[in-house]
């Protein structure tokens, strides 16, 4: 048995890592164990030479950050405590608030994920997660879903403020998500019960989820405008970004009026602001 195979080994029965985590702890090694050509405790200098390497095939500061907390898990695991060489995390630049990034949205709700012991709990994280980024979902909505919304189809009914309903598309990663979680949660599932459970049985409240995210920000180095509603944010000025109309836009976020969703293009154009300067030659 190999030390990633070992390592895989451990993370799943050990740690009880959940499977999505066990997958991207692996891939670290993995891609580690390459760059050096065996598994061993890399210099500093052969960790930064790694680290470099990954940032040239384009990934962002909070991947970044997240793959070298990967990698000193792995190195502990092969070289015991104190076996990484001590190198400090990309920093992140903080500036106006702005919608955080599809990078930094998938590194949070991984690393938030891959921080319980119990599978179920690490399931659950991400799901929640996904629904916000994925579907859009506030996070009253996301964690006041019953088990009436299983099994799951195309489409996700969801009730927001003033107790009105909207139909909201569910891809494939948020379906997923969801799926997993509930396969693995303790807890019998009925319509008419919460679909999201406490560590203990009782609903997820949404300050366990504000406190997970806040936790993360600061591990990845993401600045303090990251929270779960900036999840949402995300989502509809990705969507907007990518040729969604207003109208349509409104209808998913289940937004009352138009002039609340509005907001969205002006953040989209500040975006777009921030691209010409940093690309522009004059800029």
């Amino acid at each position: 048995m190999t030390a990633v195979q070992a390592y895989a080994e451990h993370l799943s029965r050990d740690r009880r890592r959940s499977l999505h985590t066990v997958r991207a702890y692996v891939s670290t090694a993995e891609r580690l164990v390459a760059h050096l050509g065996t598994a061993r405790v890399p210099t500093s200098a052969e960790l930064r030479s790694f680290l470099a390497e990954r940032r040239s095939d384009g990934i962002g500061n909070a991947s970044a950050a997240r793959e070298l907390s990967a990698l000193r898990n792995f190195l502990t695991f092969v070289g015991g405590e104190g076996a990484t060489p001590k190198l400090k995390g990309p920093r992140v630049k903080k500036g106006v608030p702005r919608p955080i990034s599809p990078d930094e949205a998938v590194a949070l709700a991984e690393d938030i994920a891959e921080q319980s012991a119990e599978a179920w709990i690490s399931a659950r994280d991400w799901a929640v997660l996904m629904l916000l980024y994925g579907a859009g979902l506030r996070i009253g909505e996301a964690v006041g879903l019953t088990g009436a919304i299983l099994p799951l189809g195309a489409v996700l009914s969801v009730t927001g403020k003033r107790d009105k309903t909207r139909m909201v598309p569910l891809i494939g990663p948020v379906r997923d998500a969801v799926e997993a979680y509930a396969k693995l949660c303790p807890w019998p599932i009925e319509n008419a019960e919460p679909l999201f459970r406490g560590a203990r049985g009782g609903p997820l409240k949404p300050e366990i989820i504000r406190r997970a995210v806040q936790g993360a920000r600061g591990r990845l180095g993401l600045a303090s405008r990251t929270t779960p509603h900036a999840l949402r944010h995300s989502f509809a000025t990705h969507l907007l970004g990518r040729g969604a109309d207003l109208r349509s836009l409104q209808a998913l976020l289940g937004h009352a009026s138009l002039s609340s969703t509005q907001i969205y293009t002006s953040v989209d154009a500040a975006h777009l602001l921030d691209v010409y300067r940093n690309a522009h030659p004059h800029g």
